[in-house]
């Protein structure tokens, strides 16, 4: 057994530190490696960067210990048992990293837990001291890792299989708000971290009901219990799955407050959090790409299949919503609108497939610059739009015998039941397999190419109407509307995306095509003046929305330090705003494929 103990060494450095200890190592020198990165989280983050003091020992005894690379070191040969001793900083606040400070403690085990060469099958044990310390005297410890002997408050050991198992689970330690509640007889529990008026009692019960949906959907729930761990912060969003629990970030605005019974956008945007989580309990912790399951986390790992497993996952997150009871069908539209805007304003969309996007996540989607919009396209919202466009698909060209609900449960049984990996072309050959459906062409046009998705066709089979209109303003991302919408001229806009400062207007990003990008404007340029004007950037957008078309007006702005004078001509607002109308036609046809296609999952064989 490989044991590790973590102690909370000190709150205002920062600090933890992590004792390993190896019973039977390499007698050719043990080597002990970090993660680059954490499984749901396609970047190479290098957490081996906040080990900031190392060393090992012997019997009492000083072992030599050789870097070998960013990530991993080699011991001397030692004839007993190896004991590494190392400090970790600790300052990120993220469901990714590590944080610890008198408040709480937080942490993944990727960033703290060395991993073992040669042993990572070998079960594991994790003593987790309690702190001493006066600020942690009403601490308690949540985890979903499996416990051994533990405290009343948490802290003690816990015992895993293996070391993949182990640093999939994180831990949350300080004094927090906790719930339990029951999905398909299995105990739930929320733990809720950070200053809060939250409406614990309306959040469970709305949060089971769309649980239970997703177990509906699978069929099975493969946990005897779940964690949700949420992190409440000033502002800040985030979501990392973990087999048996997840980590979550939200801003304090977003939750329902007591007395409060509007399910406002932002209460919309934290239960769709939590669904998209929670769905990857089956959809990526079990259901996986092949080449997750064969290779580790100490290098990238290319596949092409990140949009069926974020973009599906992104689909479902919203739908399960409304099919829940959750919300009402409005606002599901509204959210769809939204996402259908956010893609439509990248013309990244024009340069980037599904399936590229999918394979640069490493380098492009997670590390995106002021150029994103005009270069790629997100496999979460392009792949949930893809999603649906199949999901319509099956269900129109089935007459409803089939749908993606199917293709998911097939998925499950196939592969995630049976801890199976998917292969490259897995997803594609089981979705014509399940529904006899030649769907070939489909994916050609919709993940192998950049031609538009045919979203507003198949929207109109389902008594929706999808029309894309020009934006009324800056802050408008997408509609619902009660009538037939009416095309109106578009307004003159500035075609950048920016920030306001104390007495400027910093441009973020330039959109291709755009007035600004053909005026010369770039991200970075602060504009202090328009047309000798000092402007606020809500001034800016209204002042340059009354221009008549063709008229140049002079914008005054900084490049780093140097002041210029550009003259500036705006164009009409394009057409890449969604705007969705239901119009009530009861009893037809695309009225009964709307329910069907809205009340829920069908029976699983």
């Amino acid at each position: 057994m490989i044991e590790y103990k973590i102690s909370f060494k000190s709150a205002q450095a920062h600090l933890f530190e992590v004792e390993l200890t190896i019973r039977n190592p390499d007698p050719n020198g043990q080597l002990v490696y970090l993660p680059a990165w954490i499984r749901g989280s396609y970047m190479v983050r290098d957490f081996a960067r906040n080990i900031i003091a190392i060393q090992a020992s012997s019997d009492n005894q000083p072992v030599a210990l050789v870097k070998l690379d960013k990530q991993s070191w080699r011991a001397a040969t030692v004839a007993g048992e190896l004991r590494i001793v190392y400090t970790v900083y600790a300052w990120e606040l993220s469901v990714r990293t590590a944080h610890f400070d008198t408040e709480h403690a937080y942490f993944n085990g990727p960033c703290l837990l060395l991993g073992v060469a040669g042993s990572e099958s070998e079960a594991c044990r994790l003593t987790v001291v309690r702190p001493s310390d006066s600020y942690a005297e009403d601490w308690r410890l949540a985890t979903a890792m499996p416990a051994g002997n533990l405290d009343q408050a948490g802290f003690g050991d816990y015992l895993c299989d293996s070391y993949e198992e182990l640093i999939d689970y994180p831990a949350e330690a300080g004094v927090f708000a906790d719930a339990e509640f029951s999905v398909d007889g299995r105990q739930h529990r929320m733990v809720i971290s950070g200053v809060h008026d939250l409406d614990m009692q309306r959040f469970c019960d709305d949060l089971s009901r769309v649980c239970q949906e997703e177990v509906a959907l699978f069929g099975e729930l493969p946990v005897s219990e779940y964690l949700f761990l949420l992190q409440v912060v000033g502002s800040g969003y985030g979501g990392l799955e973990h087999r048996n629990s997840t980590s979550l970030m939200i801003s304090r605005d977003e939750l329902p407050k007591r007395g409060d019974e509007a399910v406002t956008a932002g209460y919309r945007k934290l239960l769709a959090l939590c669904s998209h989580e929670y769905f990857h309990l089956w959809h990526v912790k079990r259901i996986t790409p092949e080449l997750f399951l064969q290779q580790g986390t100490a290098a990238e790992v290319y596949t092409r299949q990140l949009w069926i497993f974020e973009g599906i996952t992104s689909y479902y997150d919203e739908l399960l919503l409304v099919r829940s009871g959750v919300i009402d069908r409005n606002a599901y539209f509204k959210m769809l609108a939204e996402t259908v805007t956010r893609v439509m304003r990248n013309s990244g969309r024009f340069k980037q497939t599904l399936e590229e996007s999918s394979f640069d996540a490493w380098s492009k989607f997670y590390k995106q610059d002021e150029n994103a919009p005009n270069a790629i396209v997100s496999y979460y919202a392009k792949g949930a739009l893809f999603a649906l466009l199949l999901d319509l698909t099956i269900r129109l060209r089935s007459d409803d015998r089939f749908s993606l609900d199917h293709v998911m449960q097939e998925m499950w049984r196939r592969y995630g039941r049976h801890s199976v990996g998917v292969p490259e072309d897995g997803f594609e050959t089981l979705a014509g397999d399940v529904t006899s459906l030649d769907l070939k062409p489909l994916f050609d046009l919709g993940v192998r190419s950049t031609d538009e998705l045919p979203l507003a066709e198949a929207l109109a089979e389902f008594a929706v109407e999808l029309h894309l209109l020009p934006a009324m303003s800056s802050e408008d991302m997408g509609r619902v509307v009660t009538e037939p919408p009416k095309a109106a001229g578009a307004k003159p806009v500035l075609g950048a995306k920016w920030k306001q400062l104390e007495k400027r207007v910093r441009l973020l990003q330039v959109f291709d095509g755009g007035g600004a990008q053909q005026a010369g404007l770039s991200a970075g340029d602060e504009i202090v003046a328009v047309d000798g004007l000092n402007l606020s950037a809500k001034q800016m957008e209204e002042y340059i929305a009354r221009q008549q078309q063709g008229v140049s007006i002079e914008l005054h702005l900084f490049r780093r330090d140097e002041l210029k004078v550009i003259p500036f001509t705006p164009l009409p607002a394009a057409s890449d705003t969604c705007t969705i109308y239901l119009p009530q036609h009861p009893g037809s046809l695309q009225q009964q494929r709307l329910n069907n296609w809205l009340k829920g999952h069908v029976p699983t064989s």
